[in-house]
């Protein structure tokens, strides 16, 4: 069980530099912020905090924070993201994979690359890696969830970009 901290009873909205992090997945250096929240909210938080592992409020806290920050990053923005489509459909549905293949050539500058694995009867799973802005990532997810014989789609996005590896050709006219 995580060990409670001592509680202000004023709030506090102090923000302090602290070193830099030397976990390596973290970037930069750390600030320290203080929060104040309610007896319930803390003791569900100790509990995520227990139940999944992360080693310190602080870590759950980050996480939660980041994924509040993509979300809004996905849905206000015009960023570039990178992210995943992943859908479960029936592979007898005549033409279906076809039209997979066709939208994926349509969207060729914003998907990256698929893979599909046959399971038991009649269903696949296919992941679509892709990047872009995401209200077109978002767009590309809803043409694929339309499909007919698609039963399930899921876009998954990142605030992160895939680097470059080629520059592209001059065009040639």
């Amino acid at each position: 069980m995580v060990a409670k901290t001592p509680r202000s009873k004023r709030s506090s909205a102090k923000v302090r530099q602290s070193a830099p992090a030397t976990d390596p997945v973290k970037r930069g250096p750390v600030s320290r912020v203080t929060i104040s929240l309610s007896e319930d909210l803390l003791t569900d938080l100790d509990h995520v905090v227990t139940e999944r592992g992360f080693q310190s409020r602080s870590q759950a806290v980050a996480d939660f924070v980041h994924r509040a920050l993509v979300e809004t990053k996905s849905d206000k923005g015009e960023d570039v993201m990178v992210g995943t489509i992943t859908l479960f459909y029936d592979h007898t549905v005549g033409g279906l994979q076809q039209r997979l293949a066709d939208l994926q050539r349509r969207y060729i500058d914003e998907v990256i690359s698929s893979l599909h694995v046959h399971l038991t009867g009649e269903k696949t799973l296919e992941v679509i890696l892709v990047q872009g802005p995401a209200p077109k990532l978002r767009a590309v997810a809803g043409e694929i969830g339309k499909l007919r014989g698609v039963i399930s789609e899921h876009l998954q996005l990142a605030a992160a970009i895939i680097p470059q590896l080629h520059p592209l050709p001059a065009k040639r006219r």
